[in-house]
């Protein structure tokens, strides 16, 4: 059974593919590579997975990537952190533009191919970010009630998921991630919250150890490994209609407490600093997972200190900081 994973090569892409290679699974990644290499794959242990290089910006590209595909998990998409993706409104646009021809593309080659299932990587961004904005909020799958998604990114999910809906020939699943992290993950400009945290603590004092925000707003940190345990369930309950779950901690944690978990683990006497001016998102965004616990028999297995500390780890090797 031939599986095509896109954005294969990205940060939870990699840990999918090794997770279904040790599965036995015949497996393709189709990635652009537009942001390095294969090094993600090797990283995990997959780098002698079959590969292909591909825009699927382009139709023709996305049509001969995805041939005699029978599963597709379509991860590929623009990701980043909250200034990257909703920091000007060019970010938003771009965003919103390339992740709409991206799913566009991939899902009508899905329905010329007859690919049998579909799992879709959607996002927490779908929910009202009004909603989002008050303290202790979690978030069921009923909550999206109205359309005020966050930014160009949460509109590209939302009508990414829409698309699917109206696909009747696919079985398909759909996560709403919350916020995942792990090795792998960029340690870049386009970082998120907890592998930029790490690398300020990894790189101080010569990098200061500042805080976007208050540091009272709240995530629901999952470990990679659980979010791909949740994708390859979805994969099994596929749909039609599709089947939506959210895929993320309902254990909500300050920013603060991460910081301060993230400076314990690296031993060292950390100022921790926070700047309200620079830009931190939503209030409170935390899972409620009840349907992923009823329907797929899943929640997240890794605790937040186990996970902070094999990321650490593994930033402290591929930074070269001991």
């Amino acid at each position: 059974m031939k599986t095509v994973v896109t954005g294969g090569a990205g940060f939870i892409g990699c840990h999918l593919v090794k997770r279904l290679l040790d599965e036995g699974r015949d497996v393709l990644v189709v990635d652009n590579l537009s942001r390095g290499t294969l090094e993600n794959l090797k990283d995990v242990g997959a780098g002698d997975v079959k590969w292909v290089r591909s825009d699927l910006r382009d139709r023709s590209q996305a049509s001969a990537a995805l041939r005699d595909a029978e599963i597709v998990y379509h991860l590929a998409a623009v990701v980043g952190s909250v200034e990257y993706l909703h920091g000007t409104e060019a970010a938003e646009l771009r965003a919103l533009q390339d992740n709409l021809v991206i799913d566009a593309n991939v899902f009508r080659v899905c329905l010329q191919h007859n690919v049998k299932k579909v799992v879709y990587t959607s996002s927490v961004s779908v929910y009202p970010i009004d909603m989002q904005q008050m303290p202790d909020v979690v978030l069921s799958e009923e909550d999206l009630r109205y359309y005020n998604p966050e930014g160009g990114y949460g509109w590209s999910k939302l009508l990414g998921e829409i698309q699917l809906s109206w696909m009747k020939n696919i079985d398909v699943g759909i996560a709403r991630i919350f916020t995942a992290y792990g090795p792998c993950e960029p340690l870049d400009e386009t970082a998120h919250v907890v592998p930029a945290l790490i690398r300020k603590a990894i790189m101080y004092p010569k990098e200061d150890f500042v805080v976007w925000g208050s540091g009272e707003q709240t995530r629901s940190f999952m470990y990679v490994s659980d979010c791909v345990d949740a994708l390859v369930r979805l994969e099994e309950r596929a749909s039609n209609p599709p089947l939506i779950v959210n895929v993320g901690s309902d254990e909500p944690t300050s920013i603060r407490v991460l910081a301060e978990n993230i400076v314990k683990i690296s031993g060292k006497d950390i100022e921790i600093r926070f700047d309200p001016s620079r830009p931190m998102g939503p209030l409170s965004r935390t899972a409620d997972i009840t349907k992923a616990r009823k329907i797929l028999g899943w929640s997240p297995k890794v605790s937040l200190e186990e996970g902070l500390r094999m990321t650490y780890a593994w930033a402290e090797e591929k930074l070269g900081v001991k």
